[in-house]
């Protein structure tokens, strides 16, 4: 997994907990990496995880909901350092539906070895978009964080709905009805 994931995550949890509880979760979570993140590394996804269950224990906030408001962080992160790939559409629902042959192959050049899920786009109308979420890891909440803050950039509304086709979350459905 990419470096930038996990730099900016601490950097979420900083913010929205302080630094106290960032150096509780590393010291907890005895990273083989000690917790030295840097954007360009490529790091175990285990070292996310053990992250992820030590700020879950800590907060009372489910693993789900954390990578949720994570994805929403990490929007801003993309729009920030990438505005060009965001302005090239127009439609929440054209930008998801271009996942894998527009934004997974932006992301490849800047990242290459980067291990992305994909995005098997099932059917698409003007009004909706269904398609099959896979990875080797059960990121699925952060996809769907993902598309919430996708229709919240272009202040349009949807209704998602996931269906998971491997029970430990590595083959969703997302069913995505424009409102």
């Amino acid at each position: 997994m990419k470096g930038i994931v996990f730099t900016e995550f601490l950097e979420l949890v900083e913010e929205k907990f302080g630094l106290e509880v960032v150096d509780k979760i590393i010291t907890q979570s005895n990273l083989p990496s000690k917790g030295a993140y840097t954007a360009v590394g490529t790091y175990a996804f285990s070292e996310m995880l053990s992250l992820l269950n030590h700020l879950s224990n800590h907060t009372n906030i489910s693993i789900d909901d954390l990578l949720l408001v994570y994805a929403e962080h990490f929007f801003k992160v993309i729009v920030d350092s990438y505005p060009e790939i965001i302005k090239s559409y127009k439609d929440p629902l054209e930008m998801l539906a271009s996942i894998e042959n527009h934004i997974h192959l932006e992301v490849l050049k800047i990242y290459p070895d980067a291990e992305l899920p994909t995005f098997t786009i099932i059917d698409k109308t003007e009004d909706s978009l269904n398609m099959i979420y896979k990875s080797s890891r059960s990121m699925h909440y952060f996809g769907l964080g993902l598309m919430n803050k996708t229709f919240d950039h272009f202040k349009a509304s949807a209704t998602i709905t996931m269906e998971k086709i491997k029970e430990n979350g590595t083959e969703v459905k997302f069913s995505i009805i424009k409102n």
